[in-house]
């Protein structure tokens, strides 16, 4: 009678009517998965799905509500699970934040031609040898011929990034000696990195000079001492100092060289290779202008205004730039063959100034007219009319940003898209379209989504209404 009574009680528990991993294994629909993701990988998927699900029936509310879940049911979950652990880490999204140089997406949106090169980079590669005399060659010289060429520095190298670069300077020319630095220039990156910090790990002995909001060209002077190594001079690119305040430029720092020897060393952040009040943008300093106001070297980033690979680019007299390339960080530091053929083929392009900003992505999107972007949100408007009408859709003015820590309190004005649900919130649109493939990310203003058409790249506003109308539908 007591055995009678256990077999009835597990013929009532639902977790005695979910399948086992066998049975799942030679359903087709599992096995057409397999041949997808592959047996192990679908064979954890299974089991965490069995687990999840074992441990959902044994709360007796979902039993009883619920009861066991089918098969179809079973394998659905696990190719959710699949698809949520398994897709690819890096994949293309569809920037509509407006925000041009986004770090959470990868920042700079590679031009067509290094993508293109990167992609024919299949197999073997003279990353560092000479074809003609089969010997050892240089490396990254194609790079760093470029670079001369467009800023006319003796020598130049490349490194991971630009704080990497500083770090190095520091490192191999401040070691146990003072380097001179402007309060109001003691910054903060992204990742908390202080430059402070960088200049106590170097070896070096940070001596600031001046105020937050004033340094003269006499506080420099002041703190000149047979044991200044250096003069750091650093480009705010990601904060200005505005209204009574001073700071002291390249080229009267250079006049201290007289008095006394030292390295003057201009850390520009995010750099410029050419003059973006050309392209209708604010001045900012670049690099061909430092080189030329005395500083000895010139650091900035390769993956910002220049809208390459994420690398830090050093350029200056030929001496001390062999000298950091004798440092052993600065093995530590190099970059591989990826970085090295990407910002090759973004260098190539600014040698011909008349197509830079058609072929640069970067300066595109920040250089775009407002009227051609207000023309692309009306069509994505009209667009939407039809493909998701319960969908309200406006199309206003707004602001983009460089971001990337480049040309800040610097507004671009650009037009929006703003859409809002009548049965969804703005954060929950958003969340969908995150999770749309691909995925888009769009900004949240006045508690509807905005999708800012300067950094949507050609076409991609098809992708924006695709993502929208399967949402709503």
């Amino acid at each position: 009678m007591a055995r009678q009574t256990e077999r009835a009680s597990e013929r009532s528990d639902p977790r005695s009517r979910v399948p086992s991993v066998a049975v799942l294994l030679d359903d087709p629909a599992i096995q057409q998965l397999i041949g997808v993701w592959s047996r192990p990988l679908v064979l954890d998927a299974i089991r965490e799905t069995l687990d999840a699900i074992r441990s959902e029936l044994a709360s007796k509310t979902v039993a009883l509500k619920a009861g066991a879940p089918s098969a179809g049911e079973i394998v659905a979950r696990v190719e959710a699970a699949l698809l949520e652990t398994e897709k690819d880490r890096l994949r293309p999204v569809v920037n509509a934040t407006g925000i041009v140089l986004h770090t959470g997406l990868g920042r700079a949106v590679l031009p067509r031609r290094a993508v293109d090169a990167l992609a024919g980079l299949s197999g073997c590669c003279n990353l560092q040898i000479d074809i003609e005399t089969g010997l050892r060659g240089k490396r990254n010289y194609m790079s760093e011929r470029l670079i001369c060429r467009l800023t006319g520095a003796e020598a130049a190298m490349v490194v991971t990034n630009n704080a990497a670069a500083t770090f190095l300077i520091l490192s191999a020319l401040c070691k146990g000696r003072e380097v001179v630095i402007s309060r109001g220039q003691l910054i903060e990156i992204g990742g908390s990195f202080r430059l402070p910090d960088c200049i106590h790990q170097s070896g070096a002995t940070m001596v600031e000079v001046g105020t937050t909001n004033k340094t003269h060209l006499r506080d420099y002077e002041a703190a000149l001492t047979e044991n200044t190594a250096m003069i750091l001079r650093c480009n705010p690119s990601n904060y200005r100092i505005v209204g009574f305040s001073k700071s002291v430029g390249t080229e009267k720092l250079a006049s201290l060289k007289a008095r006394q020897p030292f390295v003057l060393v201009d850390d520009l952040g995010c750099g410029a290779l050419v003059n973006l009040e050309d392209y209708g943008l604010p001045k900012e300093p670049t690099v061909q202008d430092s080189l030329a106001a005395g500083a000895d070297l010139v650091c900035f980033s390769g993956d910002k205004l220049i809208g390459g690979p994420q690398a830090g680019i050093v350029v200056g007299r030929k001496d001390l730039i062999a000298y950091l390339k004798k440092h052993p960080l600065s093995r530590m530091l190099r970059v591989g063959k990826l970085t090295d053929l990407a910002l090759e083929q973004t260098l190539r392009l600014f040698l011909d100034p008349e197509t830079l900003a058609r072929e640069n992505p970067t300066i595109r999107m920040l250089s775009a007219p407002a009227d051609a972007l207000k023309k692309k949100a009306l069509r994505l408007q009209k667009s939407l009319a039809k493909r998701a009408p319960n969908l309200r859709v406006e199309v206003v003015a707004g602001e983009s940003a460089s971001g990337g820590g480049a040309l800040p309190a610097a507004p671009i004005p650009t037009w929006l898209v703003c859409v809002a649900s009548p049965d969804r919130s703005a954060e929950e649109l958003c969340r969908l379209l995150r999770r749309h493939e691909p995925p888009v990310v769009a900004r949240i203003a006045d508690d509807r989504v905005a999708l800012d058409m300067r950094t949507l790249l050609d076409g991609e506003e098809r992708l924006v209404g695709a993502a929208l109308a399967a949402i709503v539908s």
